[in-house]
């Protein structure tokens, strides 16, 4: 099992793609929450096992998907016994617009984790915000807080953004990082 496993709500595979691209980076195992919000079997097992937990949801109507919502009403069980405290956590999200309120969809994340008692990573990059910055740069949507991708509503899969999926593929790497050094 991987030291770092992915649990992600994709609608139409442009949250599960940068999944894919952050798993990809850091050795990560993937589970996918299912349309009715539940896990494949033995996805509770691999968290357990996990020393990061990264999530990831689309960002809709300025929070997390009602899927990754059910997944974490569930998680309640793993809470009472603290079953995830001081794990390290992180999370990103993906909508079509530059903002979207993806903060909002970060916080909530970020606030689940705290609820289990863990211990929070950043992105670790700058963000690209000058004048010579084109949309394919490294942190062109420049977050710190968790990993924020737009991908335009009319896209299919395969036309997302590249600086976005190499971004997903740098905060992969740092997420492998900092697991090495403090997992």
């Amino acid at each position: 099992m991987s030291s770092i496993v992915i649990v992600f709500h994709s609608g139409y595979g442009h949250t599960q793609k940068i999944a894919q691209a952050v798993a990809e980076a850091s050795g990560a195992g993937l589970v996918a929450i299912d349309a009715e919000g539940n896990l494949p079997e033995g996805g509770w097992e691999q968290l357990a096992a996990a020393k990061t937990i990264v999530f990831g949801s689309p960002t809709y109507m300025g929070s997390v998907s009602w899927q990754f919502k059910k997944f974490a009403d569930a998680s309640s069980k793993v809470w009472f016994g603290q079953g995830w405290k001081d794990k390290l956590f992180a999370g990103f999200t993906n909508s079509a617009s530059m903002n979207g309120d993806k903060l909002s969809t970060l916080h909530y994340m970020f606030t689940l984790a705290m609820q289990h008692s863990g211990v929070w990573v950043g992105t670790g990059m700058m963000p690209s915000n000058s004048k010579a910055a084109t949309r394919d740069d490294i942190n062109f949507v420049a977050s710190s807080s968790g990993l924020m991708t737009a991908t335009p509503s009319d896209a299919g899969v395969d036309e997302m953004v590249a600086g976005d999926l190499a971004t997903a593929a740098v905060f992969g790497k740092r997420l492998a990082d900092v697991t090495a050094r403090l997992g």
